[in-house]
Formats: C-alpha cells, structure tokens, sequence
C-alpha cells in the first residue's frame, strides 16, 4: 500500500496486526518512552498513544521497530526502490539486464517533488510549540525533543528544493535556556548538509531559514537518514520509496511539507548558540550540554488530526537498529562502489554502530611474497575511515577475501579469524589526534579522539585459547577475569583514577604478564571494571570496550615498544574501565518502570504483551 500520509499507515498497520491503541492516558514525561522501551524489547507491535496528557494530539511509536514490519510498510516500493539505487550506484546494469530495470525510469520520474500552489495547504492549521506531546524520553535529559525529525534546509546561494538538505537532527523543544513557542536547539555538526548551508548563510550574513517536517508518509521519515549516492536528493528518494510525488509549497519563503503532520518554521542567526541537552542517546549513554545552534521559531502547523511520531534511543539494539538494517538493504552496494576492492562493511550495531566497523576486502598486492602481509587492504581501510559516516568510526578491523569464506555478520567467527591471523608487532596501525562521534565521549574533548585499524590476512598464525590462561590468574591488582571468545580474556582491576596513574599501573600489570612468559594464545586482553558482566554476553564486551575506550590512550601492551615509529606488542591490553570523564550510562526511572505497569495488566490496552 502507498500512504498518502501517517494515518493511512497506522490504518494499514492495526488491520494486519502490527500496531495497538493504548487508550489510557499517557504522561509524555518519562511514561511514554518507558512503555515503548517495554514493548520494541518484547518484540511488540507498533504503539498509537490516543490520550497523551497535555496534548490533544495523538502520538506513534515503535514503527519501524522490526525489519519485518518496516519491509510491510514499504511493500509495494521495495524492490523498485532497491533498482534505482543500484542503478544509481552502477548504471551499467541497465544494459546488462535491460529487462529487469525497465520500470526504473517510470518509479523516478514519479518521485520527482511537486509544487503546490497557493499558500497554507487546506488542512493545516497554526500551533505553538507547547501545543505537541513534549515528550520527554530520559531522566536526565534536558527537556522534551523530537526524536524522529526530518530537517529541512536550502543552500543560500543557489535556493530550490533541488539544493537541498533533508537530515535527522535532533530538535529540543524544551528546557534550558529555551523560551518555549518562541526557541528551539537543533544539533548538528558544521559537517553535514545543514551544516554546510548554515556556513553559506553566514558568509552571506544572513540568517538560514529552517523546516522542521515531523510525521507523514514513513518514508519522508526514512529519507531524513538514508546516505545516498551522489546526486540523488533526499526528497526524490521520499517520493521513490513512498510511491508518490514529494508534495510541498512556500509560505513566508519557508518550505512546507503538504504531507507532514507537523511543520515548524523558523531562522538559524549567524553565531546565535545556546546550550541544547542532555540527550539520552544511541550508545547507551547522555550526550551532555554543549552550545548548538538555536532557531527562532517562525510558525508552527498542524494537519487535521495530525499524529506525532517518535521513537527512542539508547543502548542497542533499539528501533534505530531496524534503520540500520533497512538502509544496509537498499544501499548496501553502495560501498563497493565507491571503495573499489571492499567486499563488505559492516557497523556493529551492539558497540553503538559508530564505535566499531568490521571489513573485509581484496589483497591482491602481495600474490607472490613468502609471508602474506597487509597491504592493499590498509588502502581501503584509510579510505573506509574517511568516507561519511563511516569516518565517526575508532576501531576499524579489517582482513581479505581469501580461501575460507568469512562475513562480517558473523561476528564471532570475524573476530575469531581475525585474531588467529593478526601479528600485533606488525598489524596495529594509529591516527591520532582526529575526529570521532560528537556523542561519545571517550576520547579528549567533543569531536576529537583517536582511530585505530587491525588489519590481518594471511594463513593461521597460533591456536586461541578457549578458557582463562593460569598465567592471567592471579595478577596483582586483578580481582576477577573471564572468557567472551576465544583469545579474547577479560581481567577485572581496581577502579580507573587519571591517565597520570593508569600509566604504572598499566607497566606494572604488563610486566606481570610478561614474566609469565609468551601467551600467544590470548592476542587480546580486556581490562574492566566487571569482569562477569563483561564477559556475560558478546553484546556487553562490544558495548562496554568499544563505548568507553579511545584507542590512542587506552590501548596498551605487553613487551610493547616502538619500532621505526610502528607500535607494537606482543599482546594488547584494551583499559575499557569507565573513566570520570565519560558521559554517565542511562538508567530508567524505577518509580516510572513501576507506574507503566498498569498499562500491561490484564485488560488494559498492552496486556497481551509479555514482558521478558
């Protein structure tokens, strides 16, 4: 089915079973992102809330909170949607299977934007900002946010929707130092496409006029974080995969999506910030205060019955996960397009996507050598980590496509190969002093950090060990150890203090382990604050290591040392103890955990849910 707009979808979703009413009332602050925690965790449907305390709107959760029921939604522009980016990505396929693209051009030509005429479209009407769900999702969040907006903006120079930007960044509608219906923060960073138009605006020294669109078809929605190869508008891939024609028109000289739900208009002034968050975020932590540009607030629309979506992010896997999923599906080609040689790359979702990728690629440079050795691959691997997204990325491990077959997905036998292969004398490769995620803040300030790439191929180099080494017991200082994979051995130490301590402390716990002689069978060591948590499940080591460490300043090693400015060890130490300057984990609200469950008692509007 192709939704004209969000009530269609929702109708469409309650006939074939995939979304529930809740009928009582709802309070935004706290309530209504603890019952969507509950349900996305027990696999639950989607979530209308029709009664939200202090709103007459009615809000939408949990749509896209299975791959299943995100490929439902979209059915019927699926595959003509996946053709067109993959003729976009490799125009040569249309000549090679002419006959299985011939639709292609009719499904783009139809998702080309369409203007309106006249003014407001008929069935808004204006608002303010206190008129919304104010949905607060955390409990130390700094206000209420829209956690599902798509972000509208036009290159200053050259205006039109054809120059434009549509992303995903957060917009705070509360707290701080916002003046409510008059202010609201957006976050961003001067490096995307906002960013970029906003740079524009105030070299011209002018301010940047911004819409927020909020609801509409799901795929407006889907659009707003989709990266797109090159040339491709992100409203022409909302009309593609949507079925229909991008609908918009101009009031004031503010776009106005005709199909939203919501619209706020407003002006970003040049070197006009305040402070916007805490935010509780996607890996599992509070991204804290910084200063953000902030919009005054223009207009503020409404369609008829208008339906306010959001969702809610933390530690994964949440409803982002199944983003992740999709937009792998639709672009999944996309790289070994633009990176010649790369087979695959893979975000791992469970260390918070941006933390950690996994590749593999082709290593054609070394046929004929004795040793196989890295080479073609750490091409790929500085391309990789300077490509999008991808470049937020610390932790980079990366081997060939060679005899055995080997996925990324997999993630067990990924690292496992990788660790049988890897010579941590030789395979260790640094960037220090760049940039990372704004949202982590394990490395030295907001933005800045250090990347690290574990490049491995070749044959086998030694047997893992599958159990704890009696050489890793006992260690001074080291009150509890444990097994997540083979080869992989967490210790846990005392509390960290400051990198001006850790330092012996880490020489002396090196040397400890080096007097016990070589133990090749353990390449990688984990150093935490709980050695049975991290050790627990394969999801608590990817997301406690690679969320809480910064690869330049908390990766050691025994027998380590320099070699021709090459870093090297024999076995490395990763400290992925929690450190004071690292933004605190998110913890729900044990009053409100204890309220909600009125909701999933028997005879209420979620009491066929079964909670784990």
């Amino acid at each position: 089915m192709r939704y004209s707009n969000m009530e269609e979808c929702i109708i469409d979703l309650e006939k074939h079973g995939h979304l529930v009413r809740i009928r009582e009332e709802v309070d935004p602050e706290l309530e209504m992102a603890a019952i969507h925690l509950k349900v996305f965790e027990a696999g639950g449907p989607a979530l209308l809330f029709e009664n939200v305390k202090g709103s007459k709107f009615r809000a939408v959760s949990n749509l896209f909170g299975t791959v299943e029921r995100s490929k439902f939604i979209f059915r019927e522009t699926w595959e003509s949607t996946q053709n067109v980016i993959a003729l976009r990505n490799d125009p040569m396929q249309a000549l090679k299977h002419p006959f299985q693209y011939v639709g292609t051009g009719l499904a783009a030509r139809k998702a080309l934007p369409l203007k309106k005429a006249g003014g407001q479209p008929v069935a808004f009407q204006e608002i303010q900002i206190s008129d919304l769900p104010l949905i607060k999702h955390w409990p130390g969040d700094g206000g209420a946010f829209v956690t599902l907006p798509q972000v509208y903006s036009e290159d200053p120079g050259k205006p039109g929707i054809m120059n434009s930007n549509l992303g995903m960044y957060r917009v705070q509608l509360s707290g701080n130092d916002y003046e409510l219906n008059k202010e609201v923060g957006i976050h961003y960073q001067i490096h995307r496409g906002i960013g970029i138009h906003q740079d524009r605006a105030n070299k011209l020294g002018q301010p940047l006029k911004v819409s927020c669109f909020i609801g509409g078809p799901p795929a407006h929605t889907l659009s707003a974080v989709m990266p797109l190869p090159e040339g491709m508008s992100e409203l022409t891939f909302a009309g593609l995969l949507s079925g229909r024609h991008f609908r918009y028109s101009y009031i004031d000289g503010f776009c106005i999506s005709n199909d939203a739900d919501f619209v706020i208009t407003g002006e970003i002034y040049p070197g006009e910030t305040k402070p916007e968050g805490p935010f509780g975020d996607h890996l599992g932590y509070y991204s804290l205060t910084h200063p953000f540009p902030v919009m005054r607030v223009h207009k503020v629309y409404a369609r008829q019955n208008a339906i306010f979506p959001f969702t809610v992010v933390g530690r994964p896997p949440q409803e982002d996960t199944a983003f992740g999923a999709l937009i792998h599906e639709l672009t999944g080609g996309a790289i070994k397009q633009e990176i010649p040689g790369v087979k695959e790359v893979h975000a791992v979702d469970a260390a918070g996507v941006h933390p950690l990728l996994f590749a593999i690629g082709s290593e054609r440079y070394t046929p004929y050598q004795q040793v196989k050795q890295p080479a073609e691959i750490l091409t790929m691997a500085n391309r990789i980590l300077g490509t999008g997204q991808l470049s937020l990325a610390k932790y980079l491990f990366i081997t060939a496509e060679e005899d055995r077959a080997v996925s990324t997905h997999h993630i067990e036998d990924f690292l496992t190969y990788i660790l049988e292969r890897l010579d941590p004398r030789r395979d260790i490769h640094f960037q220090t002093h760049t940039t990372i995620d704004t949202l982590d803040y394990s490395g030295t300030g907001l933005n800045t950090g250090s990347k690290v790439i574990f490049a491995a191929v070749g044959d086998k180099r030694r047997e893992l060990c599958t159990g704890v080494p009696e050489a890793l017991q006992g260690l001074p200082g080291i009150t509890g150890t444990g097994l997540v994979l083979p080869g992989i051995v967490v210790l846990q130490g005392q509390a960290f203090t400051s990198y001006a301590e850790v330092q012996q402390e880490m020489d002396t716990l090196s040397e400890a382990i080096r007097e016990q002689g070589p133990l090749p069978s353990c390449p990688l060591i984990i150093l935490c604050d709980d050695s049975e948590f991290m050790s627990g499940t394969l999801e608590n080591f990817l997301w406690a290591t690679f969320t809480r460490s910064n690869p330049s300043h908390d990766i050691y090693g025994v027998n380590s040392g320099y070699e021709n400015k090459h870093w090297a060890c024999d076995n490395i130490i990763i400290d992925a103890r929690v450190k004071p300057h690292q933004a605190p984990p998110l913890i729900p609200d044990a009053a409100v955990e204890k309220k909600i469950k009125r909701l999933f008692a028997e005879g209420a509007s979620l009491g066929g849910i079964r909670l784990s």
